[in-house]
Order: C-alpha cells, then structure tokens, then sequence
C-alpha cells in the first residue's frame, strides 16, 4: 500500500498505524504529568525530561554508530523549535484557559495540515480527507466540550500551538525524510530541554506575583529540588515520551502528512481509557459519540487510502 509523494516512496497505512500506537502511548504517559505537578514545574520538569532523552539518544546512536549530525541542519532546527515551541504554547494555555477550550483548539492541527499542504505544497485534498477531517474535529467538540461563547484572545495561543504543530510535522515529510529518526528526535528533545532551562532559570530569578502562582503554580514554578518521585515519574515519561514520538517521526516521514494526522486524533480515545482506569474518570454520552466519530475518522480515511493503493 505505498505510493510516491513529491518524488519519495510514501506508505500511507504503515504511517497511520505507527502514528496510532504512538498516540496509544502518549495517551497513557501524559496521565503521569498529573503525579509530576505535585513535585516540580512544567520548565523543570520539560528540561529533566529533555536531558534524560538526549542522554538515551546519544548513547543509542552511539552504540549503534548512527549519524548524529543532520543532513539539513537548518531544517531539523526549524521543525524542532516549531513543534517545541507548539508543545509549550499549548501547556501554557491551560493555564489561562479551561482543559476543553485548549485541547479543542489544539487539535484543530489536522486542519491547518490539510489547508497548508494545499496551499504551500500543492497537495489534492480529495472530498473523503476533508469528510474525515471534519468528522474527527466534530468528535473532538464533542469530547472536549469547548465553551464557544467565552472564548477570548487566550484561545490564540492553543490555535498558534495547533498551527505550529501543523506546520512543524508538514516540515518533517518535506524536509526531513531522508534525516534519522533520532536526529529528528534528538533536535526535539534538545530544543525543548533548552527552552525549559530558559523558562526555569527565568522563573526562578524574576519575584512572580503571588495572583499568578494562585492561578497557575505548575507553569510559573522555577527551580525545586528533585525528589526521588518526582524523577522516576519524568524518567517513565521520558522513555515512553521517546518512543512514542520516535513513532510519530517515522510515521510523518514516510507518509503523507494529510493522509495520516487525522489518525492522532485516537489520542482522546487512549487517554479517555488510561484517565478511566488510573482515576476513575468516564466519559459521559456526548464524549462516547465524539470517540465514536474520532474512531469512524480515523477507519475512514484508512479505507479510502488502501483503495487508492490497490488502484495503484
């Protein structure tokens, strides 16, 4: 079921199958970020995590005598500020906003993927994408419940991160195709362990207002000691991190990018089961419906694209 996009093999199925057992994973390591609150702050903890991944990277590559060096340089650092940053931007809005609010935004990701592709790379958007697409960010709605009638300038920064994450992950098919895997991961897990240094060090120094750590203690917090807690969770997280983005990169890189991210969209339905397992949270009538349309968008697009492969 491969296909040539642009001048390079693409297997669309084995893309979306590898992205769907990432979002499997991070499904459940982001119910850890719940225990880590309780112990440090999100720059510490996004800077822990980064040093523990680098780590691991390195040591792999070297073992295994892999390129570390990027064939594109400036590309892989486009792509890895653009997605560090996608990723900050998005944990900072839930602090400002509510959970439903920022995760509805957010993962209108596959939207500006489908409308970007058509405009910067030229890529058809056939009627089925765009019906899955749609069924998958109705789901979405419905799982997460935004409050359109509040919504304010807050609701910015979700979208941005939405729109950079876009952006970041089209860069990855384009541009970085042909770099290693762990020299994608490893300009990730770099950039964002840098710019949680700098978010940490600048929290610790500067005196925050006392309203601000009412109203967001996880995202204002600065450097505290690591306790032993604190690490084995980052640690866990880091490892499944690791992986699981690992899968994502190697899912964007041999696949089109259209084709595949409406299949991240499974992300609600791993965390809605791991978040009722872990704290006895189930979802209500409307979130089942969405997590049925998310699933109907995602074995949608699978079908149409395995058509098109046996046509080929």
């Amino acid at each position: 079921m491969s296909s040539t996009v642009n001048g390079r093999p693409s297997n669309a199925m084995a893309g979306a199958l590898v992205v769907i057992g990432s979002m499997s994973i991070l499904g459940l390591i982001d119910n850890f970020v719940r225990y880590i609150a309780e112990y440090a702050g999100l720059w510490q903890f996004h800077m822990t995590r980064a040093l523990i991944g680098s780590t691991i990277i390195i040591c792999y590559c070297c073992w295994k005598k892999l390129r570390i060096r990027p064939k594109r340089p400036g590309a892989v650092a486009v792509r890895s500020l653009l997605l560090a940053s996608a990723i900050l931007l998005y944990s900072g809005s839930l602090t400002l906003m509510p959970v439903a609010e920022a995760g509805a935004a957010l993962f209108t990701s596959p939207v500006f993927m489908v409308v970007i592709a058509a405009l910067a790379f030229s890529t058809p958007i056939g009627t089925w994408r765009l019906i899955a697409v749609a069924l998958g960010f109705g789901g979405v709605l419905l799982v997460l419940k935004p409050d359109v009638a509040n919504l304010n300038l807050t609701t910015i920064l979700p979208l941005s991160a939405g729109c950079l994450y876009a952006i970041g992950q089209l860069c990855t098919r384009h541009f970085c195709s042909e770099e290693n895997t762990s020299v994608v991961l490893l300009g990730f897990t770099f950039t964002i362990g840098l710019l949680g240094l700098l978010g940490m060090v600048l929290f610790t120094v500067i005196s925050v207002p006392a309203s601000w750590k009412e109203a967001a203690p996880f995202f204002v917090a600065g450097w505290q000691t690591p306790s032993p807690e604190f690490l084995m969770w980052t640690f866990l997280q880091s490892i499944g991190s690791l992986i699981a983005v690992a899968g994502l990169i190697r899912g964007y890189q041999i696949a089109e990018p259209t084709f595949i991210a409406v299949n991240e969209y499974s992300f609600l339905v791993f965390a809605g089961f791991w978040a009722w397992v872990l704290w006895s949270e189930l979802p209500d009538v409307y979130s089942m419906l969405g997590i049925a349309l998310i699933a109907g968008a995602g074995i949608l697009i699978s079908f149409r694209v395995a058509r098109l492969a046996d046509r080929r």
